[in-house]
């Protein structure tokens, strides 16, 4: 088991006045055997009434209004919590990728999770998939290997990536962050038919050297029959243990922003990130990310409804 004090800061600012800030935030950690709350305070600027629901993936969510004018916005969460996934998963019973036809046939989250996308770099990725599957192999093998052959393949570099950026863009400069190597993994698994989701969360390895440490992070898990969901980590080539905490999964990222929404007014608005863990011997892991987002244009008065902070990428 592990104890982690996580505080993160949410800000965002704007050159002039905007107003009628509508937002859904998923900064809430993901309900879970292996996880257990011990405090999560969340303050928002203004302190507006946030309503509490579960959305189509089981994540808690939260929506909140900021109808009056403001030029700063922040979203803070300060959460103690304790986790206890098992570091040494053992898969008792072998799963084959031809247990999964009658599972998912009766499970429509299953059937969306292992539906894949379409990509241009379709043939790239079937080669990728013949170097680390087969018919024979258990899944649990598949996913494994999945995870490492993409941890091995692909470069973990952070400033050329955006969230917005595609598979076939990861594949074509085969580097990223987090956010990339989970999206590239998820259309792996898919294409085998195996259904996987986006997790979105933190890891806190307490300075080890792993890639993500202390930020906002993203991996991948993989539904194995007889077991269930399995966690994975390709940035870090790792199975998802105690270090990680879990706040939200879905299809993808757009399924897991962490807080989005819209404003009223034309103005540039500008994102900064703040998270810091502590852990049980008393160290601290401190990071800092400035967004710069895209300006807004308008004239002077006008009455604009602008998509606002899709979310910060995950490291």
């Amino acid at each position: 088991m592990s104890v982690f004090t996580i505080h993160h800061i949410t800000k965002y600012e704007y050159d002039r006045p905007v107003k009628e800030s509508m937002n859904e935030i998923k900064i809430f950690p993901y309900a879970s055997n292996d996880q257990e709350v011990l405090q999560h305070d969340v303050n928002i600027t203004d302190h507006p009434a946030v309503l509490i629901f579960e959305d189509y993936w089981g994540n808690k969510t939260g929506s909140f209004n900021l109808l009056s004018p403001h030029k700063e916005m922040v979203i803070e969460s300060k959460l103690k919590i304790r986790t206890s996934t098992d570091p040494n998963q053992l898969f008792l019973i072998p799963s084959y990728t031809t247990d999964l036809f009658t599972i998912i046939d009766k499970d429509l989250h299953l059937l969306e999770l292992a539906r894949t996308a379409e990509i241009k770099s379709i043939d790239t990725m079937r080669g990728y998939v013949e170097k680390f599957s087969s018919a024979t192999k258990p899944i649990s093998e598949i996913v494994k290997d999945c995870c490492q052959f993409i941890f091995t393949e692909f470069t973990y570099i952070k400033g050329i990536t955006n969230i917005e950026t595609t598979v076939d863009e990861i594949v074509e400069h085969k580097s990223g962050v987090c956010q990339d190597f989970a999206h590239v993994m998820l259309e792996l698994l898919r294409m085998i038919g195996i259904p996987a989701r986006y997790v979105s969360g933190y890891i806190c390895p307490n300075k080890n050297g792993m890639r993500g440490e202390g930020a906002t992070h993203a991996w991948v898990e993989a539904y194995i029959p007889h077991y269930g969901w399995v966690g994975s980590d390709p940035t870090n080539n790792v199975w998802a243990t105690n270090n990680h905490v879990k706040l939200a999964v879905g299809r993808d990222f757009n399924d897991c922003t962490p807080a989005k929404g819209t404003f009223k007014g034309p103005a540039r608005q500008s994102l900064s990130v703040y998270v810091s863990v502590g852990y049980e011997d008393g160290q601290v892991f401190e990071e800092i990310t400035d967004v710069q987002l895209q300006k807004q244009a308008g004239s002077e008065g006008a009455e604009l409804i602008i998509d606002n902070f899709a979310g910060q990428q995950q490291q």
